[in-house]
């Protein structure tokens, strides 16, 4: 079967079942939530969260729609008329690229706070992944991947690099011209 994007089988999901991940960076504005309120409440839910079903303890973890998903929890007047239900589209991913999946739909949107995000590049290195693939997948360039690992102050980080020479030792019989 060929490839179908998960956004052709949305759910509705009650909203208890719906929890946070542990690891998105991403943060809006009380101006920009508002307009994201305003949104919702003339408009409706008109883009589903992204989640991936964590079967052990039956719920979904969101991977994309952190926001969406607060407006339902901080205002009745949108969980009631929403019967309290979420439209959820499911992902099946492991942990590292629903990671990156959150990095790419967050960075087509806005900015992220820096130091959750050198979190977030501590975390993937220390589940194995290399700057190329963080590169790769979330859309950094080399010196960005660098400086958000120099924010973490992890020397782990920086164990598979292999540094120049900045300066030679001068050889004790060196003589000045």
């Amino acid at each position: 079967m060929s490839f179908q994007s998960p956004v052709y089988n949305v759910l509705s999901i009650p909203i208890e079942k719906i929890v946070p991940n542990d690891y998105n960076p991403n943060s809006v504005a009380p101006p920009e939530l508002k307009l994201l309120y305003d949104s919702i409440r003339e408009d409706g839910y008109t883009m589903p969260i992204v989640c991936y079903y964590d079967r052990d303890t039956d719920t979904y973890v969101i991977v994309d729609g952190f926001h969406r998903y607060r407006i339902m929890l901080d205002y009745p007047d949108i969980y009631q008329r929403e019967g309290g239900r979420l439209p959820v589209s499911v992902i099946d991913k492991p942990l590292d690229c629903r990671m990156a999946s959150t990095i790419r739909h967050n960075r087509a949107r806005g900015s992220h706070n820096v130091d959750l995000m050198s979190n977030i590049v501590t975390e993937l290195h220390e589940l194995g992944r290399s700057d190329a693939w963080i590169s790769k997948h979330l859309g950094m360039d080399k010196d960005e991947i660098l400086r958000l690992k120099q924010i973490t102050g992890l020397a782990a980080l920086f164990r598979d690099i292999n540094f120049g020479q900045a300066w030679q030792p001068i050889d004790e019989d060196y003589e000045d011209l």
